[in-house]
């Protein structure tokens, strides 16, 4: 993931502006992209700071979070049912989850399903 360009950096833009050159000139004089400079300033303008986003993270998750005692006690009432089975139940209250989301949700709890242990072969003889 791509890193934001320093404060130091936004502030020299920021106080070229502030001087009097248009941001298309601050941002060319310091080596940023004209939208990168208009940017910093409208942000500046808007919040009074201009420092960069928080990137990456989580930002999804807490969708389903507000379901955990929904979706924990429907794991807990069956203990053999599918991911498909969780999100067609969730899917019947209106809740909308891919199943990459609910095994992301029980895999946070450490809730795992795993197949039956293996049978002893029905077979004595070799196959091959």
């Amino acid at each position: 993931m791509a890193k934001a360009l320093s404060m130091d950096l936004r502030e020299r833009v920021i106080a070229a502006v502030d001087e009097g050159v248009s941001r298309r000139q601050a941002a060319e004089r310091f080596g940023v992209s004209a939208s990168s400079a208009i940017r910093w300033c409208q942000l500046r303008r808007d919040s009074g700071d201009a420092r960069p986003a928080q990137q990456g993270g989580d930002r999804r998750s807490k969708r389903i979070e507000a379901e955990a005692a929904r979706i924990l006690r429907l794991v807990k009432e069956t203990p053999d049912i599918t991911l498909e089975e969780v999100k067609a139940d969730l899917a019947e209250q209106g809740l909308v989850f891919s199943i990459s989301a609910i095994w992301r949700f029980l895999d946070r709890r450490n809730l795992t399903f795993k197949k039956s242990p293996p049978t002893r072969r029905s077979r004595n003889v070799r196959t091959s």
